[in-house]
């Protein structure tokens, strides 16, 4: 089976090569992603648009995360990277009009298929303000089971522990209606329910997003 093939750091950030990713998850070596927040206006109100995981996955399956991220591959090039935007949700968007928010280190560790893995990442994290309607997007359904936005300053209160829950509304990539639409859902989600970033990086991401 084809793996990816990642430029592969040190804990300079020097390049040192490259290697397939189950090497890269296995020896926890530093490599780059590209992370997308996109934000709705409505009124006076953000809504925070984040994507819900597919259960294949192998690493954090069904839980949210960002709206659009991935791995950057060996030789590619954060422009090129953010080919991930039309790849996941069908974002034709030039990088030009992304804002890059900030640039931090992720380090997460966990157990894919019985293995040990170590993943750290040099996170590239951009924001985009856009207003299309959630059932706009064209979602990829081998990695995105649904897209859901939540209110900004909901969200936040979330991260900060102010509240234990919000309600989230979406669209799954997989349901359809019976005259082929896609099928609104809301749900009560938890904070366990995201993928397990530092707190920080949440809040960060929420922070620079009321900005844009």
């Amino acid at each position: 089976m084809h793996q990816e093939i990642f430029d592969i750091y040190d804990e300079e950030t020097n390049h040192i090569g490259t290697a397939p990713r189950a090497e890269v998850h296995a020896k926890g070596y530093w490599h780059q992603t590209f992370h997308c927040w996109l934000v709705r206006p409505e009124g006076d109100r953000r809504m925070v648009l984040f994507q819900q995981r597919q259960s294949t996955k192998d690493t954090f399956p069904d839980l949210y995360d960002i709206t659009a991220a991935g791995h950057m591959t060996a030789g590619e090039t954060i422009r090129e990277a953010a080919r991930e935007l039309e790849e996941e949700l069908g974002l034709a968007v030039s990088f030009d009009v992304l804002s890059l928010l900030f640039t931090t280190r992720y380090e997460a560790r966990g157990i894919v298929s019985g293995k040990p893995f170590i993943d750290r990442e040099i996170c590239h994290v951009f924001g985009y303000s856009s207003d299309l309607p959630l059932t706009a997007y064209k979602l990829q359904q081998e990695e995105v089971a649904g897209l859901y936005e939540a209110d900004l300053q909901q969200l936040t209160a979330l991260f900060e522990g102010k509240v234990d829950s919000i309600e989230i509304r979406g669209v799954s990539a997989a349901g359809t209606a019976a005259a082929g639409l896609p099928v609104h859902t809301a749900r009560i989600l938890r904070k366990e329910h995201f993928v397990p970033h530092p707190d920080d990086y949440y809040m960060r991401v929420l922070d620079m997003l009321r900005k844009l």
